[in-house]
């Protein structure tokens, strides 16, 4: 019932849900990323926001990209036996590592604005780092609140089919 309740349930919603995580997510992880990298200041942040729809857009590709792949890996890791939060949580953690690969590489590039061999030379640097802050933001900030949206999508719903 809380799978029911929490994810969505056809494309329109998936598209809801996947937004919903999407832009809090980029408005979040890209300027902290580019914090640590350049030091925390309001400059930071402002230099930042001009490149987030591009950063967006990109998110949104590595999710269709990743999206069959983490679920399967998903599924070699739980079983159907497991706990709707187990599957939740592997799910998470399979997608954002498989989206953060690619993002601290891609993510560099639209950053700096131009395209070069920097990110992968510094790729198990600031990989683990960029890991580990949006496997944060998702699992405390981004799919709590998508969740939140779908299950108030869901009563209100259920409130007009009544």
């Amino acid at each position: 019932m809380e799978f029911y309740q929490n994810l969505p349930r056809n494309r329109k919603e998936f598209v809801l849900f996947m937004a919903v995580i999407s832009l809090i997510s980029v408005n979040i992880i890209a300027p902290l990323i580019t914090s640590f990298e350049i030091g925390f200041h309001w400059q930071t942040w402002a230099n930042v926001l001009p490149l987030v729809p591009f950063i967006w857009l990109a998110v949104i590709v590595f999710v269709a990209l990743t999206y069959r792949p983490a679920a399967w890996l998903t599924s070699k890791i739980v079983t159907e036996k497991d706990s709707y939060n187990a599957h939740l949580l592997t799910n998470i953690l399979c997608t954002v590592f498989m989206m953060s690969i690619g993002l601290t590489i891609v993510g560099t590039w639209i950053g700096q604005q131009h395209i070069s061999w920097a990110p992968l030379r510094n790729f198990f640097y600031r990989w683990p780092r960029n890991f580990a802050l949006a496997f944060a933001v998702e699992l405390l900030i981004a799919q709590p609140i998508a969740r939140w949206v779908m299950r108030l999508l869901h009563r209100h719903q259920e409130v007009i089919a009544e």
